[in-house]
């Protein structure tokens, strides 16, 4: 069963998520007479974590009488963001190859070729679902979706085969790779030649561009993450539909290959690329008064607003 954060109150709790009710994970232990630990944090819930045991037994034994006596409605809490403070949120570029062609480009063979991972700083981009995107002001534009899969690390690893890095994953949630694909720093510079990689970069970087959410899909509970269903709309209208089987790179050789290289911890975020459909190939951007929903499959939806950045 899916899990989430959320706050009530003014409390920021854990707790099993359906699309309509959320069953808090202390009520639920308090009923059943069992401790579950205090921490708002999900990963030690998760695969991996320390509780993960406790985690499966009072799922085991959850009915939905429970879920309707003992569960908030979704309306009535504000989801938070699953992991709020990764060390690390990576992502992938060009890992889709009907992507890849939409932009023009050609998908080489993955034998000959490696992932593109770059990064985003988590703390400022990282947004909670039903929070909105900010339209920065600064580039206003030319403001894309790319709506992707996202792998929650649950244990530390360094160098792990791609037959063993599944082990190493905690869960799974949506994230929106929020892009600003026009950003030119001071219009009236002197051309480098590197300038037009680091617009690409440092677009990705504003405020509010990474929406995650609105739960967590244990890895325990997804034999195979190349099966996935995505669908992105924006005001209704589907703007990409595809799945993960489409990866030029699976989620193993993602974590396999990252690992080969940096340290992944507890908590860490790997975002790992989007399908065909973005908005730069249609000429369709996002402005102030959108509403997109980013949904994958056995995980949920993720619903966010767009506005106009606060002055």
């Amino acid at each position: 069963m899916r899990l989430c954060r959320f706050e009530h109150e003014g409390q920021a709790q854990c707790g099993f998520y359906t699309e309509t009710l959320i069953v808090p994970l202390a009520v639920l232990a308090k009923d059943r007479g069992v401790s579950v630990p205090e921490s708002c944090s999900l990963l030690p819930l998760l695969p991996g974590g320390e509780a993960h045991q406790q985690v499966l037994g009072l799922q085991k034994e959850l009915t939905e009488d429970d879920v309707a006596r003992l569960g908030l409605p979704v309306d009535s809490v504000r989801l938070l963001v699953p992991v709020p403070d990764p060390s690390k949120l990576l992502l992938l570029a060009g890992n889709y190859s009907r992507h890849i062609e939409e932009g023009g480009g050609k998908a080489e063979e993955r034998a000959r070729t490696f992932p593109y991972v770059f990064m985003k700083p988590p703390l400022t981009t990282l947004t909670h679902p039903g929070d909105p995107i900010r339209i920065p002001a600064i580039s206003p534009d030319h403001i894309d979706w790319e709506l992707e899969l996202a792998v929650i690390i649950g244990k530390k690893c360094r160098g792990v085969s791609q037959a063993d890095a599944l082990n190493y994953v905690a869960g799974y949630t949506v994230i929106n790779d929020i892009s600003d694909r026009k950003f030119r720093p001071n219009p009236g510079r002197a051309e480098r030649e590197k300038d037009g990689f680091f617009d690409w970069l440092h677009g990705k970087w504003h405020d509010t561009f990474c929406p995650c959410g609105p739960c967590v899909l244990p890895a325990d509970e997804l034999a195979d993450p190349q099966t996935l269903d995505l669908k992105l709309r924006v005001n209704g209208e589907t703007e990409q539909d595809g799945s993960t089987a489409e990866m030029v790179f699976p989620v193993a050789e993602i974590v396999s290959f990252i690992s080969s290289f940096v340290t992944l911890e507890p908590g860490d975020i790997i975002s790992t690329g989007t399908t065909a459909g973005v908005g730069s190939a249609k000429g369709k951007f996002l402005k102030a008064g959108d509403q997109v929903e980013a949904e994958i499959g056995q995980i949920g939806i993720l619903r966010n607003p767009v506005a106009a950045e606060e002055g």
